[in-house]
């Protein structure tokens, strides 16, 4: 059965008779205002196919160019599949730490400059958003529109954040309470590791869970100073304070059967995080949709739009040479 996706398109042919009847009337226009003889030179009979023959074709053309716009298609019916898709949960570290400067511009800003890499790499898989340090605060819930993650992560600010401390449990917890229905849960944090060097917590947490933790240290192990707006960071007795990175979060990752993998300035890392984190992730929610089984039959009338149109205006009249 044939049908057309745009068929208000199709109300364009009313337009045809008009402009047919338009077109015969042209000429006996121009006459009324021009001379005989005038008129004679400006159209001259010649040898090519008539007037409204020409007008004809081209009138056609212009009616199966309209069909072609409308999007004739034979309808096969409906197919439903299933998409495997995975779910992920993205934490980010946004305890006062994350001001340090050892990585440009600050640990913060690299963050989510990887988190945009790693958006363009994963496949069939849905992704939520968290912010946390001593607390947790959902960001995005999980989705596939991934734009929209990038646009609420490049809005998203320390400047806000009085918060000090680095709870690793909170973004756990907030995984468990989005995923507690999932057969397989997955947390990805951004993360310095904090000041905590024993996460045996933690780990029992995620293995009574079932949640693995992937760790994308962004730290260096020199460290560095944490620019606020009223200048760096001081303790009390007044000395800089310098922020390192914390290896101890590897265990958390390693522990759990996740991937620990400390920042790098390429473009390969998060490609290999991507695919970590889906080889550990075998797609357990199927999506199913619906598609249309269609068959495009524009390419028939646009072809002979095209046939019609060459032959409207390649037979146009030819003057007589003068004594011939």
């Amino acid at each position: 059965m044939i049908t057309f996706w745009h068929p208000w398109v199709l109300v364009l042919l009313l337009l045809l008779p008009l402009l047919w009847f338009w077109g015969k009337s042209g000429g006996s226009g121009l006459r009324r205002h021009f001379s005989d003889a005038l008129y004679r030179k400006m159209v001259s009979p010649g040898s090519g196919m008539s007037r409204n023959m020409r007008r004809l074709l081209l009138l056609g053309a212009m009616g199966l160019a309209i069909v072609a716009l409308a999007r004739p298609v034979i309808e096969r019916g409906e197919i439903k599949v299933k998409e495997p898709t995975s779910d992920l949960m993205v934490a980010f570290d946004i305890s006062r730490s994350m001001f340090a400067d050892d990585i440009y511009p600050n640990r913060f800003e690299f963050a989510k400059r990887k988190f945009y890499e790693l958006l363009d790499d994963l496949k069939r898989v849905r992704v939520g958003v968290v912010g946390f340090s001593s607390r947790a605060f959902l960001i995005a819930p999980l989705t596939e529109d991934f734009e929209s993650l990038k646009y609420l992560v490049k809005h998203m600010s320390l400047d806000y954040v009085s918060l000090r401390g680095t709870d690793m449990m909170a973004p756990l917890e907030v995984t468990e309470n989005l995923l507690k229905n999932k057969k397989q849960k997955a947390l990805l944090l951004f993360t310095d590791g904090g000041d905590n060097q024993n996460f045996d917590k933690e780990i029992a947490y995620a293995k009574n869970h079932g949640i693995k933790v992937f760790v994308y240290a962004v730290a260096t192990p020199k460290g560095g100073v944490m620019k606020t707006g009223n200048g760096v960071v001081r303790d009390e007795k007044g000395d800089i304070v310098v922020t390192k990175l914390n290896p101890a979060i590897a265990e958390l990752a390693e522990a759990t059967g996740g991937v620990y993998m400390p920042f790098g300035l390429g473009n390969g890392d998060m490609r290999r995080m991507a695919r970590a984190i889906e080889s550990r992730l075998k797609p357990a929610v199927a999506k199913e949709e619906t598609i249309h089984d269609r068959v495009e039959l524009f390419v028939y009338p646009l072809a002979g739009a095209i046939l019609l149109f060459l032959a409207g205006i390649s037979s146009l009249p030819r003057r007589k040479r003068q004594g011939a």
